[in-house]
């Protein structure tokens, strides 16, 4: 492996561990007693459900990345990368305000945009590289969900 394959996948990898471990911070204190005890909708999964969910999400994010990463340089590229790490943080700063400020409203006001810098960076990954956008797909279709549960959380708490 050289150097520069080293970097890339270091500057694919740490940040979605970076925004995975900053999300962690912010969910795990607050599942219990917050979380549990808000009211749920029926088709609210079972917590168990949602690490799973993730770790194939992040993973796939990574080989998303790393592919873009290794496209040629290009104003595009630089374009897609940025909305690749804005979906990144935005992503990491839903659970510090739905967890950790205890405030699906904020949560709800926070994930809409997330949700379409997701589709965004998906169309643009698309321009570079169709496997790495089909990576990013399941994570817009679970943001999607997780949009439609943050706000029937909001409807039945608020």
């Amino acid at each position: 492996m050289t150097s520069r394959s080293i970097l890339i996948v270091l500057a694919a990898v740490l940040p979605i561990v970076a925004a995975a471990g900053a999300g962690q911070l912010a969910t795990m204190p607050n599942l219990s007693p917050w979380y549990e005890g808000l009211q749920k909708p029926g088709f609210n999964p079972p917590n168990w459900i949602f690490g799973p969910v993730w770790t194939i999400l992040y993973v796939l994010m990574g080989v998303a990345v790393w592919r873009i990463f290794q496209a040629p340089e290009s104003q595009l590229r630089t374009i897609a990368l940025t909305a690749f790490f804005v979906q990144l943080t935005l992503n990491a700063a839903w659970s510090w305000l739905f967890f950790a400020r205890h405030s699906p409203l904020a949560g709800l006001i926070e994930i809409v945009p997330q949700w379409l810098s997701i589709v965004a960076t998906i169309v643009l990954f698309a321009r570079l590289d169709v496997i790495a956008a089909l990576c990013l797909t399941p994570l817009a279709l679970w943001v999607g969900f997780a949009t439609l549960l943050n706000f029937a959380i909001w409807r039945l708490n608020g």
